[in-house]
């Protein structure tokens, strides 16, 4: 299935906006004693969830506007793999920054916050194609 997409000179600025997504996770992620103000416990869980879950949005994106050919669930899981090893890696990094912590429960919020992202994604190009 091809998804009619615009394919222009805008895709660049879509590969950009990711660039700088990722670099602001990294950024904060390097911010010694960080934390997710409030008193809930899982407050930082869903802090994950939700900047991953922009992560996936934005990659979503710029994936199905420079390959629309792919089948779009292909274009889905590729990008939650891809989304699954920067949340590792970012998770590693963090291990080595100072009153932060690292956990595998971070990263499958983290992953689950893409995996929403990408099925939103899926749901868009599913309710185009039925109408």
């Amino acid at each position: 299935m091809v998804e009619n997409v615009k394919r222009g000179p805008w895709i660049g600025w879509r590969w950009l906006a990711v660039a700088a997504y990722v670099g602001l996770i990294f950024f904060l992620s390097d911010q010694p004693g960080l934390r997710v103000p409030g008193t809930w416990e899982y407050r930082d869980k869903v802090a994950h969830l939700l900047e991953y879950g922009g992560l996936g949005f934005l990659v979503w994106l710029a994936v199905r506007d420079s390959w629309p050919a792919t089948h779009p669930v292909r274009r889905a899981l590729l990008t939650l793999l891809a989304i699954a090893a920067l949340a590792a890696s970012d998770e590693v990094f963090q291990k080595g920054v100072p009153g932060r912590e690292s956990s595998a429960w971070d990263w499958l919020a983290d992953v689950s916050g893409a995996l929403l992202a990408q099925l939103w994604g899926l749901s868009r190009t599913m309710r185009r194609k039925v109408g």
